[in-house]
């Protein structure tokens, strides 16, 4: 199967220059012999599993408690504006 490496690149997103598209076309021709090798393997008695460590998520009980009042919260900053934290902007709008 031949790969056409340029295609491949614009669906990227990716500036590939000429002189490496050879080298990236070995690459994923590369890459995808080995998952067609990998297709051979009979997995037909193989357990399907999404993770192999045998970790599980640990869960409590959502119990609702007393949490700190607003004045609380905000006694730890100098920068605060009609009850909120006070922060500079992140985003520019010029984007």
């Amino acid at each position: 199967m031949k790969i056409d490496i340029k295609h491949v690149a614009k669906l990227a997103n990716l500036k590939l220059k000429d002189k490496d598209l050879p080298k990236f076309e070995k690459q994923l021709n590369e890459i995808v012999a080995y998952v067609e090798k990998l297709n051979e393997v009979d997995t037909k008695n193989v357990e399907i599993t999404s993770q192999v460590t045998g970790l599980e998520n640990i869960i409590r009980e959502d119990i609702p408690a007393p949490s700190l009042t607003q004045e609380e919260v905000l006694s730890g900053t100098k920068s605060k504006h009609n009850g909120l934290f006070k922060v500079k902007a992140i985003l520019d709008s010029e984007s």
